[in-house]
């Protein structure tokens, strides 16, 4: 049993060692009649883990729940995403294009665009601007 523990610890320290963390959020523009508040910025905040080949995996928050988004790096700057909903996955996905600009150490500014891949549904696509941090 004490092989098992151990052999686990060293593994999950491993991944840990190696694996690059990044902190993503959506900035969530106030409309006319609001200020801008942290919840502008945290609304959507989630963590990702970058995977060898250029693909990143992770969490974001959305509302009550939290939802999956994945990333393919194409180079250093640009990179494809997808976005999964908890509740109708594949209708309610977005799929989408970013840019990842460093302005401050890790810390980048990502515009980028999406739309619903659900042909049903009205959407001209979205533009976002997000900001990331590489830990």
């Amino acid at each position: 049993m004490k092989k098992i523990v151990l052999m686990v610890a060293v593994v999950l320290t491993s991944l840990c060692a190696s694996a690059q963390y990044t902190v993503v959020s959506n900035i969530d523009f106030p409309t006319d009649n609001e200020s801008w508040a942290t919840e502008n910025i945290t609304s959507t905040m989630g963590v990702g883990y970058s995977l060898d080949g250029g693909y990143m995996i992770g969490l974001r928050k959305s509302g009550d729940d939290y939802d999956m988004f994945v990333r393919y790096n194409m180079n250093d700057n640009l990179y494809l995403s997808a976005d999964l909903p908890k509740e109708n996955t594949i209708d309610n996905a977005r799929v989408g294009v970013g840019y990842s600009v460093s302005f401050w150490g890790n810390m980048y500014v990502e515009p980028n665009y999406s739309v619903n891949l659900d042909s049903e549904v009205e959407d001209s696509g979205k533009f976002s601007l997000g900001i990331s941090y590489k830990l």
